[in-house]
């Protein structure tokens, strides 16, 4: 009796398995040939968290994107972080919202890959306190960076930024001059895989 008990588990427990194993096989197959049409919509985001040593960090950087045709989208962008050192006695709060353009110029592998470039612009307002005294100043960011989607099912892709190939950044204090900087790099290739930023792409 326990021996048919036993062999009609076992069979209902590889059933299951199997069942599920061909599900996530399903879904994982889903994720080919996805293409974007006019009207779709994603919620795209990435959270830091760095502790330890002589400083904690972390940051959250949401977007809203809507698709103008399958491969335009436009859409608004948050951005916070928070940063605290020990030595000196240093903490510096960021909260900037903006706008961007993406182009998906390239599609790979049953187009679950799909990298892009995008321009963003931003306003931003920074404080920072050094051992109990607060200074604040605003900021303008402009930047146009390279990244890519892959989906791992036909409604969520991981994002990586890979490069960033323009920066601009004014940033206006409300005690001191003005300061402008301006970087670009049109050498894509050296250590582009150096400091990825990774997050998650959830179409709908």
């Amino acid at each position: 009796m326990k021996t048919k008990f036993f062999i009609i588990l076992s069979m209902l427990t590889f059933s299951f398995a199997n069942a599920q194993q061909e599900e996530v096989d399903s879904e994982m197959n889903s994720a080919k040939g996805v293409t974007f049409e006019k009207g779709d919509m994603f919620l795209e985001g990435s959270i830091k968290i760095s502790t330890g040593g002589e400083s904690d960090y972390y940051g959250f950087s949401p977007k809203f994107g809507y698709l103008l045709n399958d491969k335009f989208a436009v859409g608004a962008k948050l951005n916070y972080s928070s940063e605290k050192e020990e030595a000196p006695e240093t903490k510096t709060d960021v909260f900037g919202v903006g706008a961007f353009a993406r182009y998906y110029f390239l599609e790979l592998d049953k187009k679950r890959f799909k990298a892009f470039a995008e321009a963003g612009l931003g306003f931003g307002r920074n404080k920072t306190e050094i051992e109990g005294i607060e200074d604040t100043d605003n900021s303008i960011t402009a930047d146009i960076t390279v990244g890519l989607n892959y989906f791992v099912t036909k409604n969520i892709a991981v994002t990586f930024t890979l490069a960033n190939v323009l920066a601009y950044n004014s940033v206006s204090p409300e005690n001191g001059a003005s300061s402008d900087t301006f970087n670009l790099n049109i050498n894509l290739f050296e250590n582009i895989f150096d400091q990825p930023q990774f997050g998650l792409l959830y179409r709908f």
